[in-house]
């Protein structure tokens, strides 16, 4: 009777140590941060402007706090929103104007779409019914698990919602296997949700976050409008090469014996989950028809002109309404604020970038004229930006700050070279998207990998090649698609 006593004193001791360490770590974080914006600050040249050193010394920060991710990726935005603010770095109104683009309000949208999608079997129902499938064999499972999210790509427009859906599905499906060790069957799939979730962001402007950065930097800095419908035209060969591609690649890093390649018995199981749902109800139905909705005003932007968060938040407002609607105001505004914040803070990042010089000293700094020189051929510059944004990338691992930082230095660079902005920026914003190789180059990596399921090493593998493969395709593309419809 008298076990339990020690056990009941040693637990929160030890529960205790750990947090304390945790907290030491995190601290430690905060402070080398701190020391290498200072380094940073001191070395650049003197004659450099004070606001274009400060605001590059934030920008190391701020890459630094988001890699490492001593505090929560909000509260890192916030803190950078208000040292822009405390050093006068640029003017308020600039440091403030992210929070006023139209793109914050779409992710707003997004988050709220998503929420009441997820309030209805509908997102669990469109899993079942390929599990059910296809769900019966290594292949089919993995295939499932990579389509998915191509089909939410449409309806819910950000990549870490997405893979949060689905990350449950993919672990509940390896249970039912009875696949949880370390298995190649494992690893297999839950790359798959990180690659899958990845991909499904390319040709949907609205399905990521660096897209929609990307085309309101754009429209900032050199008044070019792309829209949604331009995004996918350009995109699209590029998205449907790089499902079957990544899917068999993932095939074959990851052997499986014959035994690990065929259980029927999950299939069975989606077929009765799918079962229990019953027939579709009618808000599942009407879930269906906003979701539609919204996509047909995204698809005909060019006839009607309205910003993709309009449709947003008109689906919001459907969603809500009595009797049309499919969920209620209350759950809508259960969102997730970091995102909202980190949109905000890395669109003002960009914007102060650009206005306090900063930008244009790193421009300047890779200037070479045999840079300039490469760049004044459209081929040869989609290769050149691929390269220099994929090896920057793994060094500014958040997708939104290599955003912000790299579009507004090529688009310098592109007016330099007489070259085209929105090929060069579209380019970039591809590569900074398809982050494979480092758990932090991607969100969906992220969350796949806070699962504990799966080591950082198993990405670094299928990441280096799959991101070769995305490169050597992005080429072939531009030398035939992007030329053949004039975009090259």
């Amino acid at each position: 009777m008298s076990s339990p006593k020690p056990r009941a004193n040693i637990e929160p001791v030890t529960g205790s140590s750990a947090v304390t360490k945790n907290h030491i770590k995190k601290t430690l974080v905060l402070i080398l941060g701190v020391a290498l914006a200072a380094i940073v600050y001191k070395i650049l040249p003197a004659e450099y402007a004070e606001p274009a050193r400060i605001m590059l010394a934030f920008l190391v920060l701020s890459v630094f706090y988001w890699t490492f991710e001593p505090v929560p990726l909000g509260l890192t935005a916030l803190l950078l929103l208000v040292l822009m603010l405390v050093f006068h770095v640029v003017s308020t109104d600039i440091v403030y104007s992210g929070f006023s683009s139209p793109a914050v309000f779409l992710i707003i949208g997004g988050m709220m779409l998503a929420k009441g999608v997820n309030d209805t079997p509908l997102a669990r129902r469109v899993a079942y019914i390929f599990l059910a499938k296809w769900g019966g064999s290594a292949k089919g499972l993995l295939a499932s698990i990579m389509i998915i999210p191509q089909i939410q790509s449409f309806f819910i427009p950000a990549a870490a919602v997405r893979t949060t859906l689905l990350l449950p599905v993919a672990l509940m499906s390896l249970d039912t296997i009875g696949e949880r060790g370390n298995g190649n069957l494992k690893k297999m799939i839950l790359l798959g949700v990180a690659f899958g979730g990845t991909i499904s962001g390319t040709a949907v402007m609205t399905a990521a976050i660096g897209n929609i950065l990307t085309v309101e930097l754009l429209k900032e800095f050199v008044g070019i409008k792309i829209t949604y419908l331009q995004w996918f035209l350009y995109t699209f060969p590029l998205w449907l090469a790089l499902i079957p591609v990544a899917w068999l690649l993932l095939i074959k890093k990851f052997p499986l014996t014959d035994k690990e390649k065929e259980f029927p018995h999950l299939k069975a199981e989606m077929g009765k989950k799918l079962e229990n749902l019953g027939k579709m109800n009618s808000q599942e139905k009407r879930c269906l028809v906003i979701l539609i909705s919204i996509v047909s005003l995204w698809l005909t932007e060019p006839f009607h002109g309205l910003h993709p968060s309009v449709p947003a938040l008109i689906g919001v407002i459907l969603m809500a309404l009595p009797i049309i609607g499919c969920t209620t105001w209350n759950n809508l505004i259960k969102i997730n604020f970091d995102t909202v914040l980190l949109m905000g803070v890395t669109l003002s990042l960009g914007y102060a970038f650009n206005e306090s010089g900063a930008a244009k000293l790193v421009g300047e700094s890779l200037s070479a004229g045999w840079i300039i020189e490469l760049l004044r051929s459209p081929l040869i510059a989609v290769a050149i930006v691929l390269i220099i944004t994929h090896i920057l990338h793994l060094a500014v691992a958040n997708v939104s700050t290599a955003v912000v930082t790299l579009i507004p230095i090529f688009i310098g660079l592109a007016a330099k070279a007489g070259a085209d902005p929105a090929l060069i920026c579209i380019t970039a914003s591809l590569a900074c998207l398809h982050g494979y190789i480092l758990v932090v180059e991607a969100t969906p990596n992220i969350i796949v990998h806070s699962s504990g399921e799966i080591e950082q090493k198993e990405f670094l593998i299928p990441g280096v090649i799959l991101t070769l493969i995305m490169s050597i395709f992005t080429i072939f593309l531009a030398a035939t698609w992007w030329k053949w419809i004039g975009f090259l």
